[in-house]
């Protein structure tokens, strides 16, 4: 392989770092081993289907605010809710109907949003997790508020099942965004919150995005099957793909213990695990991930003050020599050495896309 390169300005002798220094870092990384497979396990692509993380949410009041909360009418009301099963009631009117005129002017609370993550693992009653918490309606900050005791429901829509109680002292994260903020440890689980794993005998493996295709889904299948085969001879397959993305695995009538098996699905080694080609940019932070193996086809492109050639080379040039097909990475490489900015490296990446010769998937961030 061979790559050429100039500069139009070599200026006059001056150190080429002087051209332009590099806003962000420039992050070359090789994703996977030198060679063209991996080694994996099973369970470093694959996730088992139902061990999921789930939301928790319920509305609440944040009171003890300075002045910067909203007495808005649902707040009011809502205020006048928690004061009642307090016991400590408002003034009625000639209705039995509470006077709320008499909390219209109170700026020191606030409704808000309140959401929790259960984790994919899921959780035992009487564990605490972080809590998030978002103002709702016109307030202004949250600095120094405490939440109220709030009931947080959910997973699903509309159901009205309490899974936990949130409560505790509101921290701001970013002073820029005071309508927000989260309570540490300040949700605590009421039961045990379980994410079942074995659905009508069989459990589902689902392989992550970077890797799911008909082949990968078709090779893990084929590995799965392999410790099975003398004795479902005959018989229909323990493992079956049954997507791009998805294998679903039947468990054997003797294998009670299904926490082991599924543990034993996600060891299996996964051999020869093909590379998936990938370049990843981020314009806004600089930022370039490369894969190791990652080929374009012989190209030139000018660029600004640079000129690139890969797969030949200008007479009386200084030139990189690489034996196989032109990588990518050797392309940026030098063209690092030449003090390109990263804005200069994505508007090239791109280009060569453009042009079809960049041999992988690129994703902008």
């Amino acid at each position: 392989m061979t790559i050429s390169f100039h500069r139009a300005d070599p200026l006059d002798g001056k150190p080429l770092l002087a051209w332009r220094m590099l806003a962000v870092g420039l992050l070359i990384a090789a994703l996977g081993a030198t060679g063209a497979h991996a080694a994996l396990r099973v369970g470093d692509i694959c996730r088992v289907k139902g061990q999921e993380e789930n939301t928790l949410q319920g509305v609440g009041l944040v009171v003890g605010l300075k002045g910067t909360g909203d007495p808005d009418v649902a707040t009011t009301q809502a205020l006048a809710r928690v004061l009642s099963h307090m016991g400590s009631n408002l003034p009625k009117d000639e209705k039995g109907r509470d006077v709320l005129s008499t909390l219209k002017d109170n700026k020191n609370v606030t409704l808000v949003f309140v959401t929790a993550t259960v984790p994919a693992a899921g959780g035992s009653g009487g564990d605490l997790l972080d809590c998030t918490v978002s103002a709702i309606g016109k307030s202004k900050s949250l600095e120094g508020g405490t939440l109220l005791l709030t009931p947080m429901l959910g997973p699903r829509p509309g159901s009205q099942r309490v899974y936990a109680f949130a409560q505790g002292q509101v921290n701001l994260e970013n002073s820029a965004t005071p309508v927000n903020g989260k309570i540490f440890s300040g949700c605590r689980l009421e039961e045990d919150f379980k994410n079942e794993f074995v659905a009508d005998g069989k459990v589902t493996l689902v392989i992550d995005s970077a890797h799911a295709d008909f082949r990968m889904a078709n090779q893990i299948a084929e590995l799965l099957n392999k410790p099975f085969a003398r004795s479902q001879s005959g018989s229909d397959p323990v493992a079956v793909a049954t997507g791009q993305s998805t294998i679903v695995v039947k468990i054997p009538a003797y294998e009670e213990n299904h926490t082991a098996f599924v543990a034993y699905l996600l060891e299996t080694p996964l051999y020869e695990a093909p590379q998936s080609a990938r370049v990843v940019i981020n314009r806004q932070t600089g930022t370039i991930v490369i894969g190791a193996d990652v080929e374009i086809s012989p190209v030139a492109i000018s660029h600004k003050n640079f000129t690139i050639e890969t797969g030949g080379a200008f007479a009386g040039l200084p030139r990189i020599e690489e034996a196989g097909p032109t990588r990518l990475k050797a392309l940026v490489d030098a063209l690092n050495a030449l003090n390109a900015t990263p804005e200069d490296l994505i508007d090239i990446l791109q280009a060569i896309k453009a042009e079809g010769a960049l041999h992988a998937e690129l994703k902008q961030q």
